[in-house]
């Protein structure tokens, strides 16, 4: 039985840009289908193994023919699979679609159109440029610019369309401008008609030329401004000195690479994007149950003590998270614990318990386990039974001090950390290319398990790849773990919070624009 094919539109670069449907289509798809112009954070979104085929063309070679491209849809859905062909912007502008559902057409295989926001509209946006605006252009032309000169002849009618609309965008015509900005003059369009080049529109590279027709190639050719570009012509790019609010936010520019664990890695990444910046996830941690017997055996006993301790501590929002999963399996109730005061190490760790209706004894002014033992110290005493709920690569400082200050501890692995276990080809191109800007890294787990993880790709040696990449760390130990691995830290949160971390990157961005400046 065939499967199904949807020809979905990416957005115009930013992931997020995505429709929802097209997103859908995405998580449930067996085999996806892409090009270039896809947001490369988009193929996070899939389903473990799901098959992801490149078939973009580059500005030096085509790696597939489109007759091939669509041939590929028809054998990939014949074998009953659910297809996604994902393509930049909206697949029906420039996008080659008809010929592709054409073909899945006539083999019979049922297909959907998902559309997207196309990059005619969506770039210039990004730039600050309205593509019609009520004072200076109520119409619009979506115009292709990558053919030839006499191709583009025979498929414009420059007299008609120079002065047709107030708005002209040519999609994909940078090495063509010249000739098109010719033919716009000479078929009356002013010389000074403004002009903006917007390149890799609402992603980290997104970059801005503006001119008018008259100088526009001749800055093309003394920026070296290189394509995929979208070309605005008109009034409206006026606007964009008013409006140009992206490059505004403190980490426009910046693709930051956010190496936290999925499930932990969402404020992160969201914080990053609200500050304009682009974060690409890879989760170089995940966390597991434990397995061995003698573990196991420890929580269990662990557990069946709980109406003895005094104090219970936890380090880390995965200790909440897998104390609480644990409870419940065991069947035990948290009112065993009536005894204790609960204290947290760090801010996000006490939150992690507020959402569960437990307030901390008291923070300590330092987000380590030394902070804690600062601020309880006097509050401890010898004979107190305290429980550590941890991972199993928690430093060993917390219960070592208690037990010097003749406290009984028990510590019961709730949690193990392993390594990522999916590799992504993708990261290791933008490293190579100078496509990622900053690496965060949270825990000293995430500095191993990111130079292993790369070394398992095939990368020889994984800190001379991230030379020239911004390290930035999110305290003292993480950074001594990351020098000690042959890299050099240039940021370093002054407290151990992600909001600390966060305003230590924005800090660096604008250092970095006002030296180029």
């Amino acid at each position: 039985m065939a499967g199904r094919v949807f020809l979905v539109g990416a957005g115009p670069g930013h992931a997020k840009l995505i429709t929802v449907k097209g997103l859908e289509c995405l998580q449930k798809a067996d085999v996806v289908v892409y090009d270039r112009l896809a947001g490369p954070q988009l193929l996070h979104s899939l389903k473990p193994g799901t098959e992801k085929i490149y078939v973009g063309k580059l500005p030096d070679r085509h790696t597939m023919k489109q007759e091939e491209i669509n041939q590929l849809l028809v054998d990939l859905a014949l074998q009953g699979k659910t297809v996604v062909r994902l393509k930049g912007g909206d697949p029906t502008i420039f996008g080659r679609v008809g010929e592709e559902a054409e073909l899945l057409r006539r083999n019979g295989i049922p297909y959907e159109i998902v559309p997207g926001i196309t990059a005619a509209i969506g770039v210039p946006a990004y730039a600050g440029i309205p593509v019609t605006h009520r004072d200076l252009a109520s119409s619009l032309s979506i115009i292709t610019g990558h053919e030839s000169p006499d191709k583009l002849d025979r498929m414009i009618e420059w007299d008609k369309v120079t002065n047709a609309t107030g708005t002209l965008v040519f999609m994909m015509g940078v090495a063509k401008i010249g000739y098109i900005a010719e033919q716009l003059m000479r078929h009356g369009r002013k010389p000074d008609t403004p002009v903006a080049l917007i390149r890799w529109g609402t992603r980290a590279e997104q970059a801005v030329l503006a001119g008018t027709l008259a100088d526009i190639a001749e800055k093309v050719k003394q920026a070296n401004f290189q394509p995929p570009a979208v070309i605005v012509v008109g009034d409206v790019v006026r606007q964009r000195e008013q409006l140009k609010w992206a490059e505004s936010l403190p980490l426009f520019g910046k693709r930051i690479l956010v190496t936290r664990s999925r499930a932990q890695a969402s404020d992160l990444v969201n914080r990053i994007e609200e500050l304009g910046g682009e974060p690409y996830e890879f989760p170089v941690i995940e966390t597991v149950y434990p397995e061995a017997p003698e573990l196991k055996q420890g929580l269990k006993d662990a557990f069946d003590r709980l109406s003895e301790y005094d104090w219970v501590f936890f380090t880390s929002t995965n200790g909440v998270d897998y104390f609480f999963r644990h409870l419940k399996e065991q069947g035990k109730d948290i009112r065993q614990l009536h005894r204790a005061r609960i204290a947290a190490v760090g801010p996000a760790t006490a939150e992690a318990l507020g959402q569960r209706g437990i307030i901390p004894v008291e923070l300590p002014d330092r987000f380590q386990q030394e902070g804690l033992i600062e601020s309880l110290g006097s509050q401890l005493l010898a004979g107190q039974k305290v429980f550590l709920p941890r991972g199993d690569l928690a430093r060993n400082w917390l219960p070592d001090k208690l037990a010097e200050m003749g406290l009984e501890v028990t510590s019961a692995v709730m949690y193990q950390t392993i390594a990522g276990r999916e590799d992504d080809p993708e990261l290791i191109r933008l490293l190579e290319e100078g496509g990622i800007h900053a690496v965060t890294f949270t825990s000293s787990s995430t500095v191993n398990n990111l130079l292993s993880i790369l070394q398992r790709m095939g990368v020889q040696d994984p800190a001379a790849l991230l030379q020239g990449v911004e390290v930035a760390c999110i305290g003292e130990i993480t950074a001594k773990t990351a020098r000690d691995a042959g890299l050099e830290v240039g940021i370093i949160a002054e407290e151990a919070t992600l909001d600390s971390l966060v305003r230590s990157l924005c800090l660096w961005n604008a250092e970095a624009a006002a030296a180029s400046e």
